[in-house]
Protein backbone atom coordinates (compact mmCIF):
# COMPACT_ATOMS: atom_id res chain seq x y z
CA UNK A 1 0.00 0.00 0.00
CA UNK A 2 1.24 3.76 -0.85
CA UNK A 3 2.56 5.31 2.24
CA UNK A 4 0.34 8.53 2.34
CA UNK A 5 -3.37 6.18 1.68
CA UNK A 6 -3.84 5.39 5.34
CA UNK A 7 -3.00 8.90 6.89
CA UNK A 8 -4.95 10.05 3.80
CA UNK A 9 -7.97 7.60 4.73
CA UNK A 10 -8.02 8.56 8.35
CA UNK A 11 -7.92 12.46 7.78
CA UNK A 12 -10.95 11.54 5.19
CA UNK A 13 -13.10 10.15 7.87
CA UNK A 14 -11.75 12.79 10.30
CA UNK A 15 -12.28 15.60 8.17
CA UNK A 16 -15.66 13.81 7.05
CA UNK A 17 -17.45 13.78 10.32
CA UNK A 18 -15.92 16.66 11.69
CA UNK A 19 -17.80 18.39 8.98
CA UNK A 20 -21.18 16.90 10.16
CA UNK A 21 -20.89 17.72 13.71
CA UNK A 22 -20.78 21.16 13.48
CA UNK A 23 -24.43 21.34 12.58
CA UNK A 24 -25.82 19.21 15.86
CA UNK A 25 -23.26 21.09 17.97
CA UNK A 26 -24.58 24.23 17.05
CA UNK A 27 -28.48 23.50 17.96
CA UNK A 28 -26.97 23.61 21.43
CA UNK A 29 -24.37 25.95 21.72
CA UNK A 30 -23.06 29.05 20.14
CA UNK A 31 -20.39 28.80 17.65
CA UNK A 32 -18.36 30.85 19.87
CA UNK A 33 -18.67 28.35 22.67
CA UNK A 34 -18.48 25.31 20.29
CA UNK A 35 -15.11 26.73 19.25
CA UNK A 36 -13.65 26.83 22.95
CA UNK A 37 -14.71 23.51 23.41
CA UNK A 38 -13.19 22.33 19.62
CA UNK A 39 -10.15 24.34 20.88
CA UNK A 40 -10.18 21.97 24.37
CA UNK A 41 -10.60 19.02 21.77
CA UNK A 42 -7.56 20.47 19.77
CA UNK A 43 -5.41 20.33 23.34
CA UNK A 44 -6.34 16.69 23.84
CA UNK A 45 -4.77 15.82 20.62
CA UNK A 46 -2.11 18.28 21.09
CA UNK A 47 -0.69 17.01 24.42
CA UNK A 48 -0.77 13.57 22.42
CA UNK A 49 1.08 14.95 20.03
CA UNK A 50 3.15 16.11 22.43
CA UNK A 51 3.95 13.00 23.89
CA UNK A 52 4.93 11.18 20.72
CA UNK A 53 8.17 13.35 20.69
CA UNK A 54 8.54 12.54 24.28
CA UNK A 55 7.65 16.65 25.09
CA UNK A 56 11.15 18.08 23.25
CA UNK A 57 9.18 18.90 19.83
CA UNK A 58 11.54 20.27 16.92
CA UNK A 59 12.77 24.06 17.46
CA UNK A 60 13.18 26.56 14.52
CA UNK A 61 11.84 29.83 14.54
CA UNK A 62 11.12 29.66 10.91
CA UNK A 63 8.97 25.84 11.65
CA UNK A 64 7.36 27.25 15.05
CA UNK A 65 6.16 30.88 13.22
CA UNK A 66 4.36 28.99 10.31
CA UNK A 67 2.73 25.97 13.00
CA UNK A 68 1.50 29.01 14.56
CA UNK A 69 0.06 30.55 11.83
CA UNK A 70 -1.81 27.18 10.42
CA UNK A 71 -3.43 26.41 13.97
CA UNK A 72 -4.88 30.16 13.68
CA UNK A 73 -5.96 29.76 10.18
CA UNK A 74 -7.15 26.38 10.78
CA UNK A 75 -9.26 27.35 14.12
CA UNK A 76 -10.21 30.41 12.28
CA UNK A 77 -11.59 28.41 9.72
CA UNK A 78 -13.25 26.35 12.21
CA UNK A 79 -15.09 29.49 13.69
CA UNK A 80 -16.35 30.33 10.35
CA UNK A 81 -17.65 27.10 9.60
CA UNK A 82 -19.62 26.74 12.66
CA UNK A 83 -21.12 30.06 12.23
CA UNK A 84 -21.84 28.94 8.51
CA UNK A 85 -23.59 25.46 9.74
CA UNK A 86 -25.13 27.46 12.25
CA UNK A 87 -27.65 29.20 10.07
CA UNK A 88 -26.69 27.30 6.68
CA UNK A 89 -27.17 23.54 5.38
CA UNK A 90 -24.53 21.41 6.80
CA UNK A 91 -24.19 19.77 2.68
CA UNK A 92 -23.70 23.02 1.15
CA UNK A 93 -21.67 24.71 3.36
CA UNK A 94 -19.68 21.57 3.77
CA UNK A 95 -19.63 21.08 -0.28
CA UNK A 96 -17.96 25.01 -0.48
CA UNK A 97 -15.90 24.98 1.89
CA UNK A 98 -14.57 21.45 0.77
CA UNK A 99 -13.26 23.50 -2.71
CA UNK A 100 -10.38 25.26 0.08
CA UNK A 101 -8.08 22.55 -1.34
CA UNK A 102 -7.88 24.75 -4.76
CA UNK A 103 -6.13 27.16 -2.80
CA UNK A 104 -4.04 24.93 -1.65
CA UNK A 105 -3.16 23.90 -5.07
CA UNK A 106 -3.01 27.07 -6.77
CA UNK A 107 -0.50 28.45 -3.79
CA UNK A 108 1.65 25.02 -4.33
CA UNK A 109 1.73 25.71 -8.09
CA UNK A 110 2.57 29.15 -7.98
CA UNK A 111 4.98 29.37 -4.96
CA UNK A 112 6.52 25.63 -4.79
CA UNK A 113 6.49 25.61 -8.77
CA UNK A 114 5.04 21.80 -8.09
CA UNK A 115 3.48 21.21 -11.85
CA UNK A 116 -0.42 20.23 -12.35
CA UNK A 117 -1.52 17.88 -15.01
CA UNK A 118 -3.92 17.24 -17.49
CA UNK A 119 -5.70 14.77 -15.49
CA UNK A 120 -5.81 17.07 -11.76
CA UNK A 121 -6.53 20.10 -13.67
CA UNK A 122 -9.76 18.52 -14.67
CA UNK A 123 -10.49 16.92 -11.33
CA UNK A 124 -10.59 20.55 -10.40
CA UNK A 125 -12.67 21.59 -12.89
CA UNK A 126 -14.97 18.50 -12.18
CA UNK A 127 -15.21 19.81 -8.22
CA UNK A 128 -16.05 23.44 -9.80
CA UNK A 129 -19.00 21.67 -11.51
CA UNK A 130 -19.97 19.92 -8.94
CA UNK A 131 -20.00 22.53 -6.43
CA UNK A 132 -22.44 24.94 -9.07
CA UNK A 133 -24.68 22.10 -9.43
CA UNK A 134 -24.97 21.73 -5.81
CA UNK A 135 -25.18 24.85 -4.54
CA UNK A 136 -27.78 26.33 -6.97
Amino acid sequence: MINWILPASVTLICWGVWGFIPKITTRYITPVSAMIYETAGAAVVGLVALSLVKFQPDIHIKGICLGIATGILGLTGALGFLFAVKSGKVSVVAMFTSLSPLITITLGVLILKEPLTLKEGLGILSAFIAIFFFTV
